[in-house]
């Protein structure tokens, strides 16, 4: 970890921290306030996310000139535009020419790709900002812990990375400015591509992107596309059979492809005769339709036409596979459709692909065209009876479910599932046979584990939605994917109190706590537990009682309301004290052990700690072990009992190490940073709090990596560098302040006032005292109170303890 200090006498500070996860980057302005970007992501993270192109491009010379022209002047001029906007009808080949583009130029983009179908058109949900971003970010090597809950915060991190990058964004098929501006790159080394059948005229006008309205082919051009899609297969064809069909297809690559197609799959047959197919099913459309939009009738006209000529069984998959919940699917899924064995259904997808209804995207997965499937959904309407597309939709939510379930067991912390699953006749789950293809498995599917919950609670599949949402919430826990984690829980929620499960409510309602927990939402978190524990007293579940009592002492803890957090976790232990269940025992000792100490009554916490850990040796729980032994630690520096303190940090730290658990050994390594601090051992706090800052940003937690930085910062001072502490402090200053966690920032404050006013920078170090002190005068805790006495009797640097002594034994 480096730091390069600068100007510190005048408060201005840039820190640079080094690490496996990424680069902290901070600056303070001009005026006092505190700029923070989080991760610049993994230095080695250069993402290759462009699909592959079409098989055969025609024409678009101008319009790839057009972009070469774009991208000399972006190299040319660093003020440049940063977005360029593709417009047109739908189907006029705006997907292609940014493909073809891209791969053309990728290697001036040596930091990599990026690409997102937003689905701005899809007759499904459309991919929000906020969830382009979390892909992106996490693609970029972002930790998910890192990544901020707001849509504003995750794209002001997104340009900090791409600030000094060189990389090509492809935004495919968006729906409004809205999808696409949080997306846009913020500096001209990089460049957006963005396709949409909208003009998007917002970013143009105030965000200075750069447009081209797509027009159609010439006819001409669309001639040349179909004499060579078809060239192979056919000769001999009339030209002006050839200039009909063009016509016929209003000169839409799209419509092209598709009747060049079929046309090459009849070879025998004249073109006459497929150009008189198509008139007459031109003449039967023009009968249903308004006129209005020539175009889109065309491409409707020429998407029957090929529909018609379909086998009955890739017909009706056709039709079914408009039912999909997600955005591409799987063979198996297809199946799972279409009622059949995977492999009765890959000669009807090879049709479909055949046919130019369906894209091939490799690894046995497709995906429609947003025009195809919505007429697929339209086809459906007619061909297939509503008993059988509900029946579909039940195969399909059911095989996710089963599938997910089996995913869980494989790739979750936590395999204390709520529910057991019976096996259903008719669906074969995928079968993970290790760990790794069950994560595969989750990256392919995770938008539409989603798209299945929702489905199925669309569609009246109460039972189906809230199972589907409790496994996938352990598979989201443990890989803090938080915004898949809220959504799919809330649908569940709303799913069983549809069905008026209360026991089912409750479970879904302390999973949104912890994920409000996790993500500092904090008043929120403290309601989901609370209505968790009303309904578990409800049913009189003794058990379930004390778990939510639990997770609401955390929230208050995690608000640093002491007293609060006491008082539940004395209830909890009322109610435990009663049930035969040691884990759970020892569990709420610790919480309550813990929560003693915060309020500085270590007399009081001893007890309830000594006999957490007794059974926790019992029960041969290592890891807890290790967890109440850094409380021990605390325990002993209140005491002023350093040498203890030390000994039994260095026990936790190795016990975590032994079990392989990263997050539990930076957690440790907090506490013997603190212990070594307290034992006079400045270098040794160092490393300890260095190395304690590099795990917590490899799992990406804020929080405490901020804390780490912070004891980076009082080791400083304890080497007589007051200079080189000012930049760690106001780091984690700023990092408290974005988590929106009042009383950590607080203290961080009051650290970094310390060291400025050792510096001479009195002015500012009696603003940021003034601050910290109007913030602590909100909790009355004694811990709070001691540190406000602290601050308010701070004499410049003399009272902050650069050696041994009992007041920094007890910070």
């Amino acid at each position: 970890m480096q730091e390069i200090p600068r100007d510190a006498a005048s408060g201005g500070t840039y820190s640079h921290l080094a690490g496996n996860a990424g680069d902290v980057v901070q600056a303070r302005d001009v005026n006092g306030g505190i700029h923070f970007h989080y991760g610049r992501g993994s230095p080695d993270a250069a993402p290759q996310q462009l699909p592959r192109g079409i098989r055969v491009f025609i024409n678009r010379v101008a319009d790839l000139a057009q972009l070469d022209v774009l991208l000399a002047e972006r190299q040319a001029d660093a003020d440049t535009v940063v977005a360029y906007v593709i417009a047109g009808t739908a189907g006029v080949g705006k997907t292609s020419l940014a493909l073809h583009w891209a791969h053309r130029v990728r290697d001036r983009f040596p930091d990599g790709q990026l690409y997102v179908d937003l689905r701005g058109y899809d007759p499904g949900v459309p991919v929000t900002a906020d969830q382009a971003l979390e892909q992106f970010l996490l693609a970029l090597g972002v930790p998910a812990m890192a990544i901020p809950g707001e849509v504003e915060a995750k794209s002001a991190l997104y340009r900090s990375i791409l600030a000094d990058r060189q990389m090509l964004i492809i935004l495919d098929n968006a729906g409004t400015v809205g999808q696409v501006r949080p997306l846009i790159p913020g500096t001209s080394r990089s460049l957006a591509i963005v396709t949409s059948r909208s003009r998007l005229s917002g970013l143009v006008v105030r965000d200075g992107a750069h447009r081209t309205t797509l027009d159609t082919l010439t006819e001409a051009q669309a001639v040349e596309l179909l004499t060579a899609t078809t060239s192979d297969y056919r000769t001999g064809d009339d030209p002006a059979d050839i200039a009909e069909l063009a016509r016929l297809c209003a000169y839409l690559p799209l419509a092209l492809r598709i009747a060049a197609e079929r046309a090459a799959s009849h070879p025998a047959m004249p073109l006459s005769e497929l150009i008189v197919d198509l008139r007459d099913e031109s003449a039967l459309w023009d009968a249903l339709s308004t006129g209005d939009e020539d175009e889109a009738d065309a491409v409707r006209t020429v998407f029957a036409w090929s529909y018609r000529a379909l086998p009955s069984s890739a017909a009706r998959l056709f039709c079914l596979l408009g039912m999909h919940p997600g955005g591409d699917i799987s063979r198996a899924a297809a199946a799972v459709l279409a009622g059949h064995e995977a492999d009765r259904v890959r000669n009807s997808l090879d049709v479909l692909v055949g046919a130019c209804l369906l894209e091939h995207k490799g690894a046995d997965r497709y995906q429609f065209h947003d025009l195809l499937r919505a007429y697929a959904v339209d086809r459906a309407r007619y061909e297939i009876g509503q008993a059988e597309q509900l029946a579909a939709i039940e195969r399909i939510c059911t095989w996710y479910l089963h599938s997910a379930y089996q995913c869980v067991l494989s790739l979750a912390h936590d395999t204390t599932l709520l529910f057991t699953l019976e096996p259903v006749p008719g669906i074969t789950p995928v079968a993970f046979e290790d760990r790794s293809r069950a994560a595969q498995w989750y990256v392919e599917e995770r938008s539409n584990l989603v798209g299945a919950v929702r489905a199925a609670a669309g569609t009246g599949l109460f039972q189906l939605a809230w199972r589907l949402a409790v496994a996938l919430e352990r598979i989201y826990a443990s890989h803090n994917h938080f915004q898949d984690w809220r959504t799919t829980s809330q649908i569940g929620l709303e799913a069983v109190r549809r069905l008026g499960l209360r026991e089912q409510e409750a479970v879904l309602c302390e999973s949104l706590g912890r994920l409000s927990r996790m993500t500092l939402r904090l008043d929120e978190a403290e309601a989901y537990h609370r209505a968790a524990a009303d309904i578990h007293r409800e049913l009189e579940d003794p058990l379930s009682t004390v778990k939510a009592l639990n997770g609401l002492g955390w929230v208050h803890l995690f608000a640093h309301r002491l007293d609060d957090a006491a008082s539940e976790l004395t209830d909890a232990l009322t109610i435990v004290r009663r049930l035969d269940d040691p884990y759970w025992t020892a569990t709420i000792l610790y919480s309550l052990g813990y929560t003693q100490l915060q309020q500085q009554h270590s007399d009081q916490a001893e007890s309830p700690l000594t006999e957490s850990l007794r059974i926790f040796r019992e029960l041969g729980d290592r890891l807890y072990e290790s967890m109440v032994l850094t409380a021990f630690s605390l325990l002993h520096r209140q005491r002023d009992q350093a040498g203890d303190s030390l000994a039994t940090a260095e026990a936790a730290v190795e016990i975590a190490r032994e079990m392989g658990n990263q997050l539990w050994e930076g957690t440790a390594l907090l506490y013997l940073g603190k212990a070594q601090r307290a034992n006079g051992q400045a270098g040794e706090t160092l490393v300890s709090c260095q190395r304690a800052a590099a795990v917590f940003r490899q799992e990406g937690d804020l929080s405490r990596e901020a804390m780490a930085i912070e004891g980076t910062g009082r080791a400083y001072i304890d080497l007589g560098r007051a200079a080189d502490s000012v930049g760690f402090h106001r780091h984690a200053a700023a990092v408290h302040q974005q988590l929106g966690d009042q009383w950590k920032h607080a203290t961080s404050l009051g650290h970094l006032a310390t060291a400025l006013s050792s510096l001479g920078g009195q002015d500012e170090a009696d603003r940021l005292r003034t601050q910290a002190l109007a913030i602590l005068s909100g909790y009355p805790d004694r811990k709070s109170a001691a540190f406000r006495s602290w601050l308010e009797t701070a004499d410049g640097g003399s009272a902050y303890p650069t050696t041994g002594g009992s007041s920094r034994s007890r910070e």
